[in-house]
């Protein structure tokens, strides 16, 4: 047996179960806010389509049998209640650490939505029912499958896991491979991945190393000496944040063992409940210092 598989088996009980959705006790129900965004739209055509992929992760509760704890999936539940369904297929996990699944998961970078669309093309999905599936328009869908047609492997490598806009990857294709890579140092160099960045250092990039472009592209209002300031400024930016990297390492260091207590801490059942009755507010922002993938992306 594997250590995942051998995992699985201790976390999680062997079967999922039918819950009724009237017997589930969310943690943390979503905000009012959620249900107007565009990925819950998205979630809720996929789950039209497609059905329930992920089930709902669910714990029992000890001296009350016909409730569960509702630990993740809490967008899925509110999406099976608007349609009107009245039970869910859960997995039980065995241990009721509630705070603990949304740090497991990881939201899908640009390369990676690319890589699963081109899979699903592959095995014969078309793009009108991945357009369906995604809640979004057909034309986007082929965007995304042709996203890294022109890119450097070494760019695709660099920004695999970042959360990076498709428009940036568009830019990047006007750029010979060697400058896409530079221009990728420096968005990572300064931890901005805009596209009103990356058509900065288009703009910023001599034709010689344009791809099928004569000419650099001109950003409205910005004359040709302002950008040449501007370089000049980026490389200045970048010493300095060399110097900040020596002094930054102490402070990131204790807020990091901060976050590390405070996970530990939701960890406890009868902490998070305590905290549920007692302290609200104190545990919503618990849970979004524990949930943080780290200060630095907090500070961006």
């Amino acid at each position: 047996m594997s250590e995942i598989e051998t995992f699985a088996r201790i976390a999680f009980e062997p079967e999922c179960i039918t819950v009724p959705i009237a017997a589930l006790l969310p943690v943390r129900p979503p905000r009012p806010s959620v249900k107007a965004s565009h990925k819950y739209q998205q979630i809720r055509t996929s789950v039209i389509e497609v059905g329930l992929v992920e089930p709902p992760v669910v714990a029992r509760i000890e001296g009350n049998p016909k409730n569960f704890l509702l630990l993740d999936g809490h967008v899925r539940v509110e999406i099976l209640k608007d349609l009107d369904r009245t039970e869910v297929e859960c997995l039980v996990s065995t241990d009721d650490e509630a705070f603990t699944f949304n740090k497991r998961i990881s939201r899908l970078s640009a390369v990676q939505e690319h890589a699963m669309i081109r899979k699903a093309i592959a095995r014969g999905v078309s793009s009108e029912k991945i357009a369906r599936a995604l809640s979004l328009h057909v034309n986007s869908v082929r965007r995304k499958a042709n996203l890294l047609d022109g890119i450097s492997h070494e760019v695709v490598s660099m920004l695999k896991d970042t959360m990076c806009p498709m428009a940036v990857f568009e830019i990047l294709k006007r750029m010979k491979p060697l400058r896409q890579i530079e221009a990728t140092e420096l968005m990572i160099a300064a931890n901005n991945y805009t596209a009103a960045y990356a058509t900065a250092l288009l703009a910023g990039t001599p034709s010689s190393e344009l791809a099928g472009e004569k000419k650099s592209k001109k950003v409205r209002g910005v004359t040709p000496e302002a950008m040449a300031r501007m370089e000049k400024e980026l490389a200045r930016l970048q010493e300095s944040m060399a110097e900040i990297h020596e002094t930054y390492g102490k402070d990131h260091l204790q807020l990091t063992v901060v976050r590390g207590y405070l996970g530990k801490l939701l960890g406890n059942p009868r902490v998070v409940r305590y905290l549920l009755q007692h302290r609200p507010e104190y545990l919503e922002q618990f849970q979004a210092i524990a949930d943080a993938a780290s200060f630095a992306d907090q500070a961006a």
